[in-house]
């Protein structure tokens, strides 16, 4: 893909978010030169790319522990630019780091933290700090480390390597969080077209017709053409709830003769289609290898 005239990538903000990690992730793979800048929501982002022909956006699509995140999808089904589409993904490990302008874990008097990053390091704060230790809730991990001026040097934060860096704050250590087995899908969307790469997967979101076997005829045509689907979601659509969503990946690039075949046929079940996108599959083991965040 060629990004020569991205101006913008937008992101999940606030920085030292996973999401802007994300995002350094595909600048750096794609050798995106341009300015970034981090927003509040999902569905901002999505109208920002939709708006913008020249800009790129990095979302969240879904975790090990919380499953889907919906609000993505459902907005990159909505979009007035039918040719927005997923470009690229990747796998974050969800890495937490307790934080600190000190070099010595044992002299930590105090923890900053968003409710959420301290309930998902409850056990080592319980099992390895101080039983006194005094506790700061605030509403990032960038807002936590920008905290940490205002209090003596014995006070940490939990934040991630992004965050160390961005506030050059040392790392008393890593990967704090109770499970280790947390991870994030993140996508890259804009208007642009991917190459086939011989490993790709096609994102489609469709409702079917409101008839007996219309599912299982719409599967069909996938398993006829020897198409393998990869994954399929359901939930209700946001504007009615008699008709359900389906969110399914295929094995292959919509440019694939079989793909662009079994697509036509598949619109003659279905009362909504949309091609998401096609893109190189992650390789979860290998990612998560190379990005010990």
């Amino acid at each position: 893909m060629n990004f020569e005239n991205v101006e913008q990538v937008v992101y999940l903000g606030p920085q030292s978010s996973f999401c802007e990690i994300a995002k350094d992730k595909f600048v750096q793979k794609y050798n995106i030169s341009a300015y970034s800048m981090g927003l509040s929501t999902i569905k901002q982002i999505v109208e920002y790319v939709d708006k913008n022909s020249n800009v790129l956006g990095v979302l969240p699509v879904e975790n090990t522990l919380d499953g889907t995140i919906r609000e993505g999808l459902d907005n990159l089904i909505t979009t007035k630019n039918e040719n927005i589409k997923i470009l690229s993904e990747t796998i974050i490990p969800q890495n937490y780091c307790l934080l600190s302008k000190t070099t010595e874990l044992y002299s930590i008097t105090g923890v900053i933290g968003s409710p959420i990053m301290l309930g998902q390091c409850h056990k080592f704060i319980e099992n390895e700090l101080p039983l006194n230790l005094n506790i700061v809730e605030t509403t990032s991990s960038y807002e936590a480390a920008r905290l940490l001026d205002g209090y003596n040097l014995t006070y940490s934060s939990i934040g991630t390597e992004k965050t160390a860096q961005i506030f050059n704050l040392n790392i008393l250590k890593s990967n704090i969080n109770d499970d280790k087995y947390n991870y994030t899908r993140f996508i890259l969307i804009g208007d642009y077209n991917t190459e086939l790469t011989g490993d790709d997967k096609t994102t489609i979101a469709l409702s079917c017709k409101d008839r007996p076997g219309a599912l299982v005829e719409l599967l069909n045509v996938f398993n006829n053409k020897k198409i393998n689907i990869s994954y399929i979601s359901s939930h209700p659509s946001r504007f009615s709830l008699d008709e359900h969503i389906l969110i399914i990946n295929l094995d292959g690039h919509y440019n694939d003769a079989n793909i662009v075949s079994a697509i036509e046929d598949v619109k003659n079940y279905t009362k909504m289609f949309r091609c998401l996108g096609s893109y190189e599959k992650c390789k979860f083991s290998q990612d998560i290898l190379t990005t010990q965040l």
